[in-house]
């Protein structure tokens, strides 16, 4: 199927998912607490069986790239909420999907899937944001095949009441990415601890403390020394989605920016018949859709395993967080003070749209991967 070209019935998925994200999941986005996880509405998710496109079914080699950036698209658009508490299901278990053991897999990802349990993706430090090959975490030796996890994570969707984390530790005394390994961290264990943070926008997100936590062979994700692998291979994935995200949030910005335009009147007529304005939205709708053929090209380009996924996944993520960013800026300015109220679709989304352009690698990241790839 070519990039930019959805065929009927992904067309009418989309419309399906953003049917449903309209109805029942904004319902249940309006009455949870901000900053915490909103379980009803994960359960939710698995329920309608949203959770279920987002990890191979069994026997399968893997997601469709190109469905999940249909799918967080499709939810950004009607429920950011919803879409956030999507992709935190699909970020924090990934790892568990491509490099954990048959019975860390049996054990969690029917729970995931169904939205009984919650994961997180534990990478980031108070000092290891951007470059994450920097991190501290250390997972100090306790005999063979045992490691007690020492130090801090900041930054953590879901934490710190998640039911598992997929943690990334310094296992050996190489800098870098060497001697990075990725642990399955079960909620529970001793030394485990931590505390919400209060973000611009109130997303479920806080530090995660690990003072002597124990792990064993059997919480490897993978083989030791290989953790920083496995992150980067489940943001390979997750960074176009990332940017389906953006590109969802700014069609709902475009959408009422459109809607405003139509029947605002200012002058002796409506504001779409101001140069000023059309002009603005033509911009707006030719960026948004620039930055959606560019997720679907990277989408598209991941599921047939091209050799330079980490390349347009990182433009995909760049273009379109930045165009999100100027489209819901562009969309407050033409509603004027009204979109500035609290509880207006705008504010809501101005709020929203800030964080994507600095997680999952920052816009200078971004830029910084296409750079080296370019003379790979």
């Amino acid at each position: 199927m070519p990039a930019f070209a959805l065929e009927p019935e992904q067309e009418k998925w989309c419309d399906q998912v953003r049917e449903l994200a309209a109805g029942r999941l904004r319902a249940l986005a309006a009455v949870g607490e901000p900053g915490l996880i909103n379980r009803p509405l994960v359960t939710a998710l698995g329920d309608a069986g949203l959770l279920g496109r987002v990890f191979p079914v069994a026997g399968e080699a893997g997601v469709s790239a190109l469905d999940l950036c249909l799918l967080r698209e499709s939810l950004a658009r009607e429920c950011t909420e919803a879409e956030t508490a999507l992709a935190l299901q699909g970020l924090g278990a990934y790892p568990v999907v491509q490099s954990g053991t048959r019975a860390q897999r049996e054990e969690w990802l029917p729970e995931v899937v169904a939205g009984r349990a919650v994961p997180a993706f534990a990478l980031s430090e108070p000092d290891a944001g951007s470059d994450a090959a920097a991190l501290a975490l250390s997972a100090e030796a306790d005999g063979p095949g045992r490691w007690r996890l020492s130090g801090e994570k900041c930054w953590i969707s879901n934490a710190p009441h998640a039911d598992f984390y997929s943690v990334f530790a310094r296992t050996g005394q190489d800098r870098g990415a060497r001697g990075i390994t990725a642990f399955l961290v079960p909620a529970g264990r001793p030394g485990l601890s931590g505390e919400p943070l209060a973000l611009l926008s109130p997303h479920p997100i806080g530090t995660v403390v690990f003072d002597g936590v124990p792990v064993t062979a059997a919480d490897l994700l993978g083989e030791p020394g290989a953790g920083f692998g496995v992150a980067m291979r489940t943001l390979n994935l997750f960074r176009p989605s990332v940017g389906a995200f953006a590109v969802g949030m700014a069609q709902a910005a475009l959408d009422a920016a459109l809607a405003h335009a139509a029947r605002r009147t200012a002058f002796g007529g409506p504001l779409k018949d101001l140069q000023s304005v059309s002009h603005q939205l033509a911009e707006m709708a030719t960026r948004t859709e620039a930055a959606r053929l560019l997720v679907h090209a990277a989408a598209a380009a991941y599921d047939r395993g091209a050799p330079d996924i980490a390349k347009r996944a990182a433009m995909a993520k760049l273009l379109a967080t930045e165009t999100a960013q100027c489209v819901v800026d562009a969309a407050v300015q033409i509603h004027g003070a009204r979109a500035l109220q609290r509880g207006h679709l705008l504010e809501h989304l101005y709020r929203e749209v800030r964080a994507p352009r600095i997680y999952e690698g920052a816009t200078e990241v971004q830029r910084t991967i296409v750079a080296k790839e370019l003379y790979r």
